[in-house]
């Protein structure tokens, strides 16, 4: 559960997240006649069991992931099998293992379109069965950043990286710190005995590969571009940085979270555009660093919002994690309860951020109204988490008082639209 950060990884932010209780499993079995048979037990998925031959996805015998992408378009079932196929592809050109078929079983808990990264946990726990069956050993963050690869370049979703580090270093009870520049982890944070992240589901569904998520993205990347021109980085530079991925040498090292609130405001932010058009960017600015996404000339970009976000962000996390991690005692009653709203707070101005990029969405408001109507009761904040517009929101309590405000307002949320969401805690 992304508690904070979301969207901004993408610009280096510092994130927090928390493993749920539901997990993914994926079993498999070698196979000889180069076929991959690829299965899930999810109810209701149209279709189930996807059959594809290794070679209809390499192109002239080469892995090339946008031909793969293309191909697997065209199979029914291709959009969720091209997770588990993807990691073989990856695998197949990154570590040379041999691919002559697999049967593969997909057994998941954890839902998708909530929020609570569920392509990641498959694509990781794909990655860890395919290291049983064939003999691998990843060092580092070596795993998490395949994974994020295959959902960047098979899938097409621009995705960060906080979903496939958690969902692989993630410990029970405690928060994972990963600043994403791209992928430093500090040591997981236990959360404060009495004091719950909990999440309810919007029922509105959430995809990454949508098209508001990589809107926001696109501005956010635009805006970086337009900031670091402005201060005398060519486009060139930019190009260049955007093939190599090195960003040492640019502007704040390519990363909006290392621009400070105070100098956003006071230098930065009269220069950005509230909204442009993307041909508009493209003629005078050229490019952006991002590899994953490009500014579609006839969309329009709400380029200051999206830049804006996550400077504000880095800055709310940073604050966010050390008053967690030095909460006042039970015992210092006055003192944790001020702590305590100051948390909630942050989470509220994170949503209130999100809302403001276009990734809010009424349900999910909904669900922030429900918290703050309870903050006296032992809920202090809750905010849309990871590429929002619906999903899963994440809420702050505390105590046996806390908990269960926040379950009644999980019951009165399911009796008001009379359909079961889920409970995340």
């Amino acid at each position: 559960m992304d508690v904070m950060g979301g969207i901004a990884d993408y610009s280096g932010s510092l994130v927090l997240q928390m493993p749920i209780r539901e997990q993914t499993t994926v079993t498999l079995s070698r196979r000889e006649d180069g076929l991959l048979r690829i299965r899930t037990t999810a109810a209701g998925e149209p279709h189930p069991e996807v059959q594809i031959p290794f070679a209809q996805l390499l192109a002239d015998g080469k892995v090339d992931f946008q031909f793969a992408r293309q191909q697997l378009r065209q199979i029914a079932g291709g959009d969720w099998a091209g997770y588990v196929a993807g990691c073989l592809l990856a695998l197949h050109r990154e570590m040379g293992i041999a691919i002559t078929g697999a049967d593969i079983l997909v057994d998941s808990q954890v839902p998708a379109g909530k929020g609570v990264s569920s392509s990641a946990a498959l694509e990781v726990a794909t990655m860890k069965a395919l290291a049983e069956a064939f003999n691998l050993h990843f060092a580092g963050n070596q795993l998490p950043l395949l994974a994020q690869r295959v959902e960047n370049l098979v899938v097409g979703a621009p995705c960060g990286l906080m979903d496939q580090l958690a969902s692989f270093f993630g410990q029970r009870h405690k928060l994972l710190p990963i600043l994403c520049q791209p992928d430093h982890l500090s040591p997981p944070v236990p959360v404060p005995a009495g004091v719950h992240f909990v999440g309810i589901d919007s029922g509105v569904r959430h995809s990454v590969g949508g098209a508001s998520y990589g809107d926001v993205r696109t501005a956010a990347f635009m805006g970086y571009s337009i900031l670091a021109q402005f201060d005398g980085t060519t486009p060139g530079e930019l190009r260049k940085a955007r093939e190599t991925g090195e960003r040492e040498h640019l502007l704040y090292n390519g990363y909006l979270a290392n621009i400070e609130p105070s100098e956003f405001e006071s230098r930065y932010a009269g220069l950005l555009p509230e909204k442009m058009i993307g041909a508009d960017f493209l003629s005078r600015y050229e490019v952006t660093i991002d590899p994953v996404t490009r500014p579609l000339p006839d969309r329009k970009y709400d380029v200051l919002a999206c830049t804006r976000h996550p400077v504000y962000e880095n800055t709310r996390i940073q604050y966010f994690s050390l008053l967690l991690q030095h909460l006042p005692p039970p015992g210092e009653a006055a003192t944790r309860e001020r702590s305590l709203r100051q948390l909630g707070e942050w989470m509220f101005q994170s949503h209130g951020s999100y809302s403001a990029c276009g990734l809010g969405s009424p349900r999910t408001d909904e669900l922030i109204w429900m918290a703050r109507k309870n903050t006296g009761k032992g809920v202090y904040g809750a905010r849309i988490t990871g590429g929002g517009s619906g999903g899963t929101v994440c809420f702050l309590c505390a105590g046996d008082q806390g908990l269960e405000a926040v379950r009644q307002i999980h019951r009165e949320y399911e009796a008001k639209y009379g359909q079961p969401v889920l409970f995340f805690g």
